[in-house]
Order: C-alpha cells, then structure tokens, then sequence
C-alpha cells in the first residue's frame, strides 16, 4: 500500500514537472514569434559640394580658317570670363571645335547663307559651386563682348554623402526604435533585442526646382525587434 503511494506521488510530481515544461516551451515558441517591423527615418539638407558646367558658342559662316579665328576668339574671352569670377585654368576642360557641313548632306536643303557651323565647348568642373553660381548670374557680361553661348543648365553633387552615412544610419535606427518603443507600450509588451536590419537606400535628390544646388539627403532603415512580456 505504502509503496502505490509513493508511486502515485512520483507520478503525480513528474506529470507536474512535465505539464510546466510544456508550458513553458509553448510560451517560448510563442515569444518567438512576437516580433515588431518598424522603420526609422533621418534627413539632412546640404548645400552640393561639386559643380559641372558646360558652356557651348558657335559661329556660321563660309570661311573655315576665319571660323576657326573667330571660335578661339570666343573661347578665350570666356575663359577670361571665367577667370575674373574664380575659376582657375585648370577646372576649365576646352573640347576641341567641331563642325557642320550643310552642304556635306546630299539630302540636305541648304537655304542659308552660310555652309559651316562650327561649335565648341567649354566644361567647368570644381568644387568651388557658390563662384559658378555667381558667373552664370553674370553671364550676360559675355554678351556686351559679343559672346552668346549656350550654357547648359549646370549640374550639381555632393560627393561627401559617404562621410555622412554613419550619422545618419544611426539617427535612423534611434527613430525606428522610438517607433517600436511605442508600440511595445501600446501592445502591454516589453521591447526585445534587435532581431534584424537593413542598411537602408540613401537618396540625394534637389530639394526643389529653383535650388538644385540644395540637396537633400534621406536614408530609411527596416529593423525588426523582438518583443517579450
């Protein structure tokens, strides 16, 4: 008799034992699972660190030893132009001329009273962005020496975004987890390790039409907590 009854409180003891193991690894699956995916933002506006302009003139005419003089001619008074507004020498690229034959085309109806159009440009690249804003305002100066070009619209970069990404990635991950910190107190759940995270796509776009050489930087991350009780 004695001896059942111990059986029966062993028994009893290990179904107990048991039971609470079973709970307690249903509770752990269920906590794996718990998990919240946020996404953490940060922003920056910067003026671009780099510029390149390009800065096209023709001339038209029949006489190709006159065109080349006069072309050479125009060239040199814009790199003067360039000069007097900070440019050095050697930011300036000059692209050897080419030329447009009108009558070379025997498909082309030359009605003008000109054969050759020859055209050359001049190529800016520098650093020195705030000087190159300041000469495409003054650009009409050219026109009072009889130079009309055709500038294109210049563009700009900041190539010094890799300098800021460890600031920003990290700016990035504060705000997902001050998302995730809210919805763990909203859930009744406390907020777990980080279980994953992306690094994120940075985009360097302008930060409106009239104002390109304003960038703004933006970074979003995806990071993935864990929650607990």
């Amino acid at each position: 008799m004695k001896n059942r009854l111990f059986e029966a409180i062993i028994l009893a003891i290990g179904m107990a034992v048991m039971g609470w193991c079973i709970k307690s690894g249903i509770d752990n699956f269920s906590n794996k699972d718990r998990k919240v995916t946020v996404k953490g933002l940060a922003e920056r506006e910067v003026k671009a660190d780099k510029v390149t302009w390009s800065i096209s003139t023709n001339e038209m005419g029949n006489d190709l030893p006159t065109l080349y003089e006069s072309i050479n001619v125009k060239t040199g008074k814009i790199k003067a132009f360039l000069k007097q507004n900070g440019i050095a020498e050697e930011e300036v690229t000059v692209n050897p001329p080419t030329v447009n034959d009108l009558e070379s085309n025997q498909w082309s109806e030359n009605r003008r009273n000109f054969r050759y159009i020859i055209n050359t440009t001049l190529t800016v690249s520098t650093k020195k962005v705030d000087m190159v804003n300041k000469a495409i305002f003054r650009q009409a100066e050219l026109l009072k020496q009889g130079v009309a070009i055709d500038g294109s619209n210049p563009q700009y970069e900041y190539v010094s975004f890799q300098q800021m990404k460890p600031e920003m990635m990290a700016e990035a991950i504060k705000n997902a987890q001050k998302t995730a910190d809210q919805f763990a107190k909203a859930s009744q759940s406390e907020l777990g390790p980080i279980q994953t995270a992306g690094q994120g796509q940075f985009e360097i776009d302008d930060r409106d039409v009239n104002t390109p050489y304003i960038k703004k930087l933006r970074v979003v991350t995806t990071v993935t907590y864990s929650l607990g009780d």
